[in-house]
């Protein structure tokens, strides 16, 4: 598929399509600043390879999004998106491996919640829209991530969490959650 195929515009996409694909843009811009956030802090090395290697999957879903949504479409707040993606990979970087991999396993979860709800409502009213396959293939990375971060949880945890990282993946769930309301807007 040609991703020029699928480039987005307001005189052929239903509305709700943009302000999802720009929340989108936001996420995986945040995403980016994530994984920045935590190489410009962490010293751990496995921590560094981690956050290494899903910053460039990051950097490719970002790039694809800017392919097909044009510029006019994105959101006006990217700089409180890289601020915001920043501060949540450096906070924890600067914790702890744990804690770096649970806002990892927390933001995408909810990640790959986000993408599903877009493929079931694509599923349904637009069934055949390019655009279907590259949310598709994003989502899948992201799940990717998720389970990659769990796995890094589980061997650097030993199983138990504090309230305190448990309260910080609450803010994070949240904070993505209210990011997404925002940024379909803006």
């Amino acid at each position: 598929m040609s991703v020029s195929a699928c480039t987005i515009n307001r005189d052929t996409s239903p509305p709700w399509l943009i302000a999802e694909l720009r929340s989108d843009h936001a996420g995986e811009l945040g995403a980016v600043m994530i994984y920045r956030g935590i190489l410009a802090v962490s010293t751990s090395a496995s921590v560094r390879a981690f956050a290494a290697e899903h910053l460039t999957t990051e950097q490719n879903h970002l790039g694809l999004i800017e392919t097909i949504l044009p510029s006019s479409e994105r959101s006006r707040l990217q700089w409180p998106w890289r601020m915001a993606g920043w501060l949540i990979g450096a906070i924890p970087a600067l914790i702890s491996d744990q804690w770096v991999y649970a806002t990892i396993e927390a933001v995408e979860t909810f990640v790959d919640e986000h993408y599903q709800l877009q493929l079931d409502r694509l599923n349904s009213e637009l069934p055949h829209h390019p655009v279907r396959a590259i949310l598709a293939q994003c989502q899948a990375d992201e799940i990717a991530h998720k389970h990659d971060a769990a796995t890094r949880l589980a061997a650097a945890s030993s199983g138990a969490q504090s309230r305190v990282l448990g309260l910080w993946r609450q803010t994070v769930d949240l904070g993505s959650r209210g990011a997404v309301v925002i940024a379909r807007a803006f």
